[in-house]
C-alpha cells in the first residue's frame, strides 16, 4: 500500500471518529430534562440544587424564623393591649362605682335633711297658729268670768264680737277666706249638695238657697266645701 492510500485510510478512520463523537454529544444532551443543559447544570446554585433534594435553604430558613419572630411579638403585643384595655375598664368601673355610692350617700343625707327642714317648718307654723289661737282663748276666758258676774247683757254681746272679729282676723292674715254660697249658682267646685227643694221662684232653680255648713279656702285652695241646699 502506497503511502498516499495510507493517508487517505486515517483520514477516513478521522471522519468515523468525530461523527461518533457528535453522535455521543447529542444523545447526552437528549438524555438531560427538558429546557436543561449541561452548562446550565454546572452553573446551578446550591439553593436550588437543595430545593431539588428537598432540603431547605439557609436564606429561607432564616425568613422563616424572622416571619415567626414577627407573628410572636405581634401577638405578645395584641395580649398586652388586651390586658391594657382591660385594666382600663376595671379602673373606670370602680370609679363609676365609687362615684355611685357618693351620690347615693350624698342623696340620702339631702333626703333626710330635707325632710327636717320640712318638719322644723311645719312645727315652726303650728307653733305660729297656736300661739295666736292662744290669745283668743284668753279672750273666751274672760268672757266666760264676765258672763258669771255680768248684769248688762249688751256688753257681753260687744265682748263676743269682739272676740268673733279678732278670730275672723286672725284667718285672713293665714289666707283663709269663706266661700259665698247664699243665692249662688250650684257649683260643683266648692259646694256641696245636702239635698234639694222645691222653690215657688223659678229664678231660684239650680241655686244655693241654705246653707247648712260654711265653706273655706286656704290661699284659693278648698279646704272644706260648703254644705248646701238647692232650689229646685
Amino acid at each position: 500500500m502506497s503511502d498516499k492510500e495510507k493517508m487517505t485510510e486515517n483520514q477516513d478512520k478521522r471522519r468515523e471518529n468525530t461523527a461518533q463523537e457528535e453522535h455521543e454529544s447529542r444523545s447526552g444532551d437528549m438524555d438531560q430534562p427538558e429546557g436543561q443543559t449541561a452548562e446550565s447544570s454546572a452553573g446551578e446554585s446550591p439553593g436550588e440544587k437543595n430545593e431539588d433534594s428537598g432540603e431547605e435553604s439557609p436564606e429561607k430558613a432564616a425568613g422563616k424564623k424572622k416571619d415567626a419572630s414577627r407573628k410572636f411579638f405581634k401577638k405578645q403585643s395584641a395580649e398586652e393591649k388586651a390586658l391594657e384595655r382591660a385594666e382600663t375598664a376595671e379602673q373606670k368601673l370602680a370609679e363609676m362605682q365609687d362615684r355611685y355610692i357618693r351620690l347615693s350617700a350624698e342623696f340620702d343625707n339631702y333626703r333626710k335633711r330635707t325632710m327636717k327642714e320640712k318638719m322644723d317648718l311645719q312645727r315652726a307654723a303650728n307653733e305660729d297658729i297656736l300661739t295666736h289661737l292662744l290669745g283668743v282663748k284668753d279672750d273666751f276666758e274672760r268672757a266666760m268670768e264676765s258672763v258669771q258676774t255680768a248684769k248688762d247683757v249688751e256688753a257681753v254681746k260687744a265682748g263676743v264680737d269682739l272676740i268673733y272679729n279678732k278670730f275672723a282676723a286672725f284667718f285672713t292674715q293665714h289666707g283663709v277666706q269663706e266661700i259665698e254660697a247664699m243665692g249662688k249658682e250650684f257649683d260643683t267646685d266648692v259646694h256641696e249638695a245636702v239635698t234639694k227643694i222645691k222653690v215657688d221662684d223659678a229664678k231660684q232653680k239650680g241655686k244655693v238657697v241654705d246653707v247648712i255648713e260654711k265653706g273655706y279656702t286656704l290661699k284659693e285652695k278648698v279646704i272644706r266645701f260648703s254644705k248646701v241646699v238647692i232650689g229646685e
